[in-house]
């Protein structure tokens, strides 16, 4: 009697996707998700209704972002796909042939942005065959490739086109929208100012749309979201329809309403490790004293958890005067937080401005005589520094574990190392331009052209794939 030798798999694999023309492709081989998902950006459909394909890039090698492969598939479906933190994403479907050794099998993918993950490819069990064994102590049973692969595949020239960019804003006079408008069209693209709270959606439909005006608005190639505090939930709402029609968002609703949520946001950072002042928070108003002293006693900041530009933020100097706020905060049925006041700050902090998970600028803010918030708006004032090098990480991990690409990492410099007050994900420019003299709002408008469009070396895909691509463009 013979027996077939188990076809066996590691937690993570080296495989090729030979008809996109990706020749060695990293996977995390994850039994726990159904759907198999591969690293996508700048995703456009083309081609007759009835058998739509779609044209996406990938940077295949996560520690070379200059390395971009343009690929296209039919579209076998559109699905809603909830990631492992929760977000809902509706995602396109392709189906291709996926290679391991010298196996070769047709698996379905969802596309979606992987940029911030270690793995730019996750093989699902919806991908694995009856006959396969997955072992999880295990890695690379299967043969070992490289990105070497990728060497001799030839050059394409960079694609150069406009884009039709929203700007989410209740404020497009303001510093901030004002600059975004002029950087985005120096660079030839077109940008428009949209009223958040006068946008409206139909929900349902398979054709995902919002409305403006009594009309449906165009399709966008990109959204920069500015979405202010007192309209959160709506504006978040607004934006997930924007990323349903296939637009890129700057930074998702999901990343959005991580951070305005500072509960949230402090335990997602506590549990990354990252330092922040002691915090406390209860719901009975029986345990207003020991939220006191599990904050490290008076002084303690208490802070609304929808505070923002400083307002809602009130420093108890005194244990009566700091129960005295809690229990008129709870009258009020407000949510807060109670905080360690960091008193060796001395009325500072330094916000790191965070672009694509680089720090491309710093400055420290001062507060004003009397004042322990260093907000601008509360007439502090800001000048350039540098940070040290355990300030840029923790800034840059803060803005990664909350998922947002533009960033403001407000953080406090203390004897134990930096800590983080709060992670701003709609950051003004004004202070942080003057500060630094730095065109910031360039550097958004760049970063958002390497997310929609390809701007570095970029490579053909594979002949089969170019001549499908050719003949629908025929058609």
């Amino acid at each position: 009697m013979t027996h077939t030798q188990p076809f066996e798999l590691g937690w993570e694999e080296w495989l090729s996707l030979p008809d996109l023309g990706l020749p060695a492709i990293k996977a995390k081989v994850d039994t726990g998700a159904r759907t198999s998902a591969l690293h996508a950006s700048v995703i456009e459909t083309f081609g007759p209704p009835d058998a739509p394909q779609v044209r996406f890039l990938i940077q295949p090698d996560p520690s070379d972002p200059g390395l971009e492969i343009t690929c296209s598939a039919p579209v076998v479906d559109r699905r809603e796909v909830t990631s492992s933190n929760g977000d809902t994403e509706l995602r396109y479907v392709i189906q291709t042939d996926v290679q391991m050794g010298e196996r070769r099998w047709p698996i379905q993918l969802t596309l979606t942005n992987r940029e911030t993950m270690s793995y730019r490819m996750l093989f699902g069990r919806g991908a694995i065959q009856p006959d396969m064994i997955v072992d999880a102590n295990a890695s690379f049973q299967q043969p070992e490739l490289a990105y070497a692969a990728y060497a001799g595949l030839p050059k394409k020239k960079p694609v150069k086109r406009p884009l039709r960019i929203a700007l989410l804003t209740r404020e497009p006079n303001n510093y901030s929208s004002r600059r975004l408008i002029e950087a985005a069209e120096e660079r030839g693209h077109v940008i428009e100012a949209i009223d958040t709270a006068r946008c409206y959606m139909q929900i349902g439909t398979l054709d995902p749309e919002v409305h403006y005006d009594g009309k449906a608005l165009p399709r966008y190639d990109a959204v920069i979201p500015r979405i202010g505090a007192g309209i959160t939930d709506y504006g978040l709402a607004v934006l997930r329809q924007f990323s349903n029609t296939g637009a890129f968002c700057l930074n998702g609703a999901g990343s959005i309403g991580r951070s305005r949520d500072k509960l949230l946001a402090h335990q997602m950072l506590a549990r990354a490790k990252i330092g922040m002042p002691i915090t406390a928070f209860a719901h009975s108003p029986k345990d207003t004293k020991g939220l006191i002293s599990l904050a490290g006693g008076a002084p303690v900041v208490v802070k609304l958890l929808s505070s923002t530009q400083g307002k809602g933020v009130v420093l108890a100097e005194t244990r009566k005067a700091a129960e005295s706020l809690v229990d008129a905060f709870r009258g009020l049925e407000a949510n807060f937080l109670v905080q360690e006041f960091v008193e060796e700050a001395a009325g500072a902090d330094v916000r790191a401005f965070v672009v694509g998970n680089k720090i491309v600028g710093s400055m420290k803010r001062q507060a004003q005589k009397g004042e322990f918030r260093s907000n601008l708006h509360r007439g502090g004032t800001a000048s350039a520094v540098k940070l040290t090098k355990a300030e840029r990480d923790t800034a840059r991990e803060a803005a990664r574990v909350l998922g947002l690409r533009v960033a403001g990492v407000d953080l406090l410099q203390t004897k134990d190392g930096p800590k983080v007050l709060e992670v701003n994900s709609s950051p003004g420019l004004e202070g942080i331009e003057t500060a630094t003299g730095k065109d910031i709002a360039g550097l958004i408008i760049s970063h958002l052209e390497s997310q929609v469009r390809p701007l570095s070396r970029v490579r053909e895909p594979a002949a089969k794939t170019r001549r499908r691509a050719r003949q629908l463009s025929a058609n």
